[in-house]
């Protein structure tokens, strides 16, 4: 069988730019989707999908190309396929606006990729680490999957996924007996030095041991009609002329959730998320990398 890790790579072209694409981030210049790569093959996945506008394909072949030579857990070659998210995979039915630059968010990019999919899927977003404990929690839920009506999540606490420089986006989430209950998407949490965080748009202050969703999905194939129907209702009644709206995976789980059509087990990594949402925050991460490379938690070079 076939588990797929899908990283949603689609924006590196932007988010990667400058010195994050050059230099990378761990000690040999690995950015951080390699990490994400390597526990989760680790973990036992054995087929990698990247999410990824069409002109990126030689640069992810440059970054990731030595993959095609990895042994997967299960002994056999790990297999790499690329999915494709630009406006010739939008319904012929929406006319897109002229000025509109963007794809439509994280449901049309997991929906881009139903070709390539084949089995029980982890998605992640590129530019996050997740943790090495993340990959062995989820790929355990993704074998015992049922084949319809059930998701798996990885929460993390709110306080562990703030930045002190600035705001970030979060789905927020409601969770009762380890199953998430709802999910609503924050877009302008704050943390402040002493440690309290404020939903800025709301204006409220929020619990710092919340749990959060990080884009951290894990799904059987049988999502893929439900995204299709979604993005299709997007787009007929939520798009309009908007250049800048998008359709986002927490949005969609909550609305299958509600309708009673998905029920969502929420995990717990023993690990701390990290990422690099402002320029300011590289330097954290790299000395976060290299104490795990430090520590024996990865090998010296993750492409060797």
């Amino acid at each position: 069988m076939k588990v797929s890790l899908v990283i949603m790579a689609a924006g590196l072209g932007s988010r990667y730019g400058g010195s994050k694409q050059v230099d990378g981030i761990g000690p040999h210049h690995e950015i951080l989707m390699e990490y994400s790569i390597h526990d989760a093959l680790r973990a036992g996945f054995n087929k990698v999908v990247f999410i990824i506008k069409p002109e990126m394909k030689e640069m992810m072949e440059r970054l990731c190309g030595y993959l095609r030579n990895k042994t997967a857990k299960d002994g056999g070659p790990v297999e790499v396929a690329y999915a494709f998210q630009d406006f010739s995979s939008v319904p012929d039915f929406y006319h897109i606006p002229a000025e509109r630059t963007k794809p439509f968010g994280t449901v049309h990019a997991l929906l881009c990729a139903a070709d390539v999919v084949d089995g029980p899927c982890c998605v992640i977003n590129a530019d996050d680490y997740y943790g090495i404990d993340a990959y062995r929690t989820m790929y355990e839920a993704l074998v015992k999957l049922p084949a319809d009506g059930h998701a798996a999540m990885v929460g993390y606490l709110l306080k562990n996924t703030a930045s002190l420089h600035g705001t970030v986006s979060r789905g927020v989430c409601t969770v009762e007996d380890g199953k998430l209950q709802s999910v609503r998407e924050a877009l302008k949490i704050q943390l402040y030095p002493d440690g309290t965080l404020k939903d800025l748009a709301e204006d409220r202050e929020l619990n710092p041991d919340t749990i959060v969703s990080m884009n951290f999905w894990g799904f059987a194939p049988s999502i893929f009609p439900a995204l299709k129907e979604y993005f299709e209702d997007f787009l007929r009644n939520e798009a309009g002329d908007n250049i800048k709206a998008e359709c986002l995976l927490p949005v969609m789980v909550d609305h299958q959730m509600q309708a009673g059509k998905l029920e969502v087990s929420v995990l717990h990594s023993a690990d701390k998320w990290f990422g690099m949402t402002y320029q300011e925050d590289r330097a954290t991460v790299a000395a976060e990398l290299q104490k795990l490379h430090d520590s024996g938690a990865y090998p010296e070079s993750l492409r060797a």
